[in-house]
């Protein structure tokens, strides 16, 4: 967004917080607000609920607005949920990255429809640096000698991620097929570059997180034509809605998963990246909704 804000002729400053915990976060209030002063900002756009906090206590009394983007667990996580709605209360407008999650943070949308500061805007994609002439064969080649890849959605590490029922789903759909198995791979450790390489070169890309808002990694599959299986977690049923090859599994079952993996598996590529241009999520749209909001809430 960043990028995006500064080609369109935003001047734009980044303060990259390091806190972690309420004493680190109420230091970071006073840094913050000596910063807002000092460059005199006309906006100050947090991202995460946390962060939209310190950004709305650091700047009271200083007229200036203050716009957060909340991004998934800063929503749907039930101990943070109550420092994410102080925020909405105290910021001149709130961004929430899928419906699911604006539902989640006003309790129903009959209490949304009655708050006037907010929008729905998912993060955006670039999705020129997605296209499939930044493939890198040579790098593909060498370090993944087998071509029969299902790329999955995050570390193996992360519990939230749920790696678990992934390794389940390939497993049965192994068993299934022995003549022609898959392997998973993990998306940790790699560059953008490499990344764009493996959603071009993997044949399906696999989600099966407990929670998510808006996962940049399903608009970024699709804008690589990636065909994508995922369970129905934050706005993915959304943002695949239409796309042949993309599968989302109603329940959180292996065997259904191995399902639907049989079916993107044999699909080939998407159409993913004219859908996502069609509904405005190439950072360059995205940018300028941004600018409409900061517009309208500069004093």
């Amino acid at each position: 967004q960043k990028d995006a804000l500064i080609c369109a002729g935003i001047s734009v400053s980044s303060y990259p917080h390091k806190a972690h915990g309420i004493l680190k976060y109420i230091k970071e209030i006073f840094t913050l607000r000596k910063i807002t002063k000092n460059e005199q900002l006309d906006v100050l756009h947090a991202h995460f609920g946390l962060t939209g906090l310190m950004a709305a206590i650091a700047v009271l009394g200083l007229n200036t607005p203050v716009v957060v983007t909340y991004h998934g667990c800063d929503i749907n996580d039930a101990k943070i949920r109550p420092f994410s709605k102080l925020a909405m209360y105290l910021s001149s407008w709130n961004i929430f990255v899928s419906r699911r999650q604006m539902i989640n943070a006003f309790g129903s949308e009959k209490n949304a429809t009655r708050n006037k500061k907010w929008s729905i805007i998912p993060c955006g994609v670039n999705i020129a640096e997605c296209d499939s002439r930044y493939v890198n064969e040579e790098w593909f080649t060498n370090k993944f000698p087998n071509q029969n890849y299902v790329l999955f959605a995050g570390s193996f590490e992360s519990i939230v991620k749920n790696p678990s029922l992934a390794k389940q789903a390939v497993e049965i759909y192994n068993q299934n097929h022995p003549d022609c198995p898959v392997e998973l791979l993990e998306l940790r450790g790699y560059s953008r570059a490499e990344v764009v390489t493996l959603m071009h070169k993997c044949k399906t890309l696999l989600l099966t997180s407990i929670r998510e808002g808006s996962p940049q990694v399903v608009k970024e599959a699709m804008a690589c034509g990636c065909p994508i299986v995922s369970v129905d977690v934050g706005d993915v049923s959304e943002r695949t809605n239409g796309v042949e090859g993309c599968y989302v599994v109603p329940m959180r079952n292996p065997q259904e998963i191995a399902k639907a993996l049989e079916k993107s598996l044999s699909f080939g590529r998407t159409c993913g990246r004219v859908k996502l241009i069609e509904e405005g999520l190439d950072n360059v749209q995205i940018a300028e909704r941004l600018i409409n909001i900061y517009n309208k809430i500069i004093k």
